[in-house]
Parts: C-alpha cells; sequence; structure tokens
C-alpha cells in the first residue's frame, strides 16, 4: 500500500481551523452519509411503487432527464458555486472558499469521518431539493403529461441527487481504499482531483458525477496534467 501524501501546511492549517469553527462535538460524519443515503433510497422507493404500466413514449423521460439533470450539475457548479452572485453567495463560500483550500489536488483525502462534513451537502439539501426542486417540476409534468412521467422525472432526480453524493463522498476516500481502487472511480477520482487545482478550477472540469456536459461545452481537462498547467499558468 502506497504511503499517503504528506498534506501542504497551508491545507492543514485551514483544515484544523475550519473543524474548530464549524464542525460540532456532536456531529457524526456515517450518520450524515446514512442519513442522505435512506432518505434518498426511501423517495426513490415511493416514487418507483407509484409507476405503472409505462408507455414506450414515457420510458424517455429516464435518458431526457438524466441529460437534463448532468446539464443543471454542470452549470450550477460553473456558475454559483465558482462565481458569486447575488441571493447564492453561501454557495460560492462553502465551495470554492472552503470546499477547495480543505481539500486541493495534492490533499484530497478525508483525515477521520469528521472531515465527511465539508464534501456532503448539509441534511437540510434533500428537504430543499425534494421541495422546491423536485416537486415543482413534477407536479409540472403531472399535469402536461402523465403521472408515470412525473414519477419517473422524480426517480431521476433523486437517484442522480444521489449518485452526486455518493461520489464525491468516495472521490475524497483514500484511493487505496476497496471503493477507490474500483476502475470508473478511479478515472472520475481523476477528472475531479484535476478540477481541485486552484489553477484550473475556475474553468475545467466542472461535472462531479459523470463529464458529459465537460465534453459537450469543451470544459474536460484530460488526465490530470493539473501540475503542468499549474506551472504554465503562473507564468
Amino acid at each position: 500500500m502506497e504511503t499517503a501524501p504528506r498534506i501542504p501546511s497551508e491545507v492543514e492549517r485551514f483544515r484544523i481551523e475550519y473543524r474548530k469553527e464549524n464542525v460540532g462535538p456532536h456531529y457524526r460524519g456515517w450518520l450524515h452519509f446514512a442519513f442522505t443515503s435512506v432518505g434518498s433510497l426511501a423517495v426513490l422507493g415511493f416514487a418507483a411503487s407509484r409507476v405503472h404500466d409505462v408507455s414506450p413514449l414515457e420510458w424517455l423521460t429516464l435518458p431526457l432527464a438524466f441529460l437534463f439533470a448532468n446539464f443543471s450539475e454542470y452549470m450550477g457548479h460553473k456558475g454559483p458555486m465558482h462565481r458569486p452572485k447575488r441571493g447564492m453567495a453561501i454557495l460560492f463560500r462553502r465551495h470554492t472558499r472552503e470546499h477547495h483550500h480543505f481539500f486541493t489536488h495534492d490533499a484530497m483525502t478525508y483525515e477521520s469521518s469528521r472531515d465527511f462534513k465539508m464534501v456532503l451537502f448539509p441534511p437540510v439539501m434533500l428537504f430543499f431539493f425534494l421541495g422546491v426542486i423536485a416537486t415543482p417540476v413534477a407536479v409540472g409534468l403531472f399535469l402536461l403529461a402523465t403521472a408515470n412521467v412525473a414519477w419517473l422525472f422524480v426517480i431521476v432526480a433523486m437517484g442522480y441527487f444521489l449518485t452526486y453524493e455518493w461520489l464525491h463522498f468516495v472521490y475524497h476516500l483514500s484511493p487505496d481504499s476497496l471503493v477507490g481502487r474500483l476502475p470508473l472511480v478511479k478515472v472520475l477520482r481523476r477528472h475531479h482531483q484535476t478540477h481541485h487545482d486552484k489553477a484550473l478550477m475556475g474553468k475545467w472540469n466542472f461535472n462531479i458525477t459523470f463529464p458529459i456536459s465537460d465534453l459537450v461545452f469543451g470544459t474536460y481537462y484530460h488526465d490530470g496534467a493539473s501540475h503542468k498547467a499549474s506551472v504554465e499558468t503562473s507564468r
């Protein structure tokens, strides 16, 4: 097993200060992970139980909703998470000012489960995503299309949310862990690790799940030549 790289001193200082100010003594990382997972799976199970006798045309909801979710993830990350917008300053602060200083391309791994707070969305986001985003769209689809289309959309929306959380979570596990050694995870982790280079994060690799929109919009930075890019950017 490879020796874990030493954490840069500025990252170590930021982590110590962040934990002191933002991670309370009662925080439990694995409980946070379990709440996100179980809550999302419960919504998925309920939505799936409402789907019946799906027509071939209705099945098209799945790929179309998936592509819409991938585009939304891309725009949300490329936009307010990296460019401060009125009314969305908290997203910029939490992502660019905090997440990208807690984890850099050369310090990607958790030190303990208390660091999960810096990766997983706050639990309230599950209710926000379901109630403010997924539900209104599903109601619109129910009125304009069919009940099956609405429930299939909910399945994709919640499934994508959970996939986002799980994949982002495993990118920050040790690359030598059982999950970290999976071939697909290794490829996707490299894509995300390149984005964590501060010289590249504002321009490249905005998809956290699958880099479809990055490929479509020309923001896919190939196989982590991040160190080279950092040098070239600093010249």
